[in-house]
């Protein structure tokens, strides 16, 4: 079951049309807004976090969540 604040996050990836591995990059208020939602994607596996401060790639698991969150 994904937290309010994780399907945000899985939207605005839906927002902007994302593909798994294709990074989208989260930057001032709104890197700080999803911080913790981010980091429990990342350990669920839905993200992969790039070496640019505040981007991350949907994997393959992320993309489907996406694709059902509502």
């Amino acid at each position: 079951m994904l937290t309010e604040g994780e399907k945000k996050v899985l939207r605005t990836f839906r927002q902007y049309l994302m593909d798994p591995g294709r990074m989208l990059c989260f930057t001032g208020p709104m890197l700080v807004t999803h911080s913790k939602s981010l980091t429990r994607l990342v350990k669920r596996e839905f993200l992969v976090p790039e070496s640019f401060k505040g981007a991350y790639s949907l994997t393959q698991s992320g993309f489907e969540a996406m694709r059902t969150c509502k």
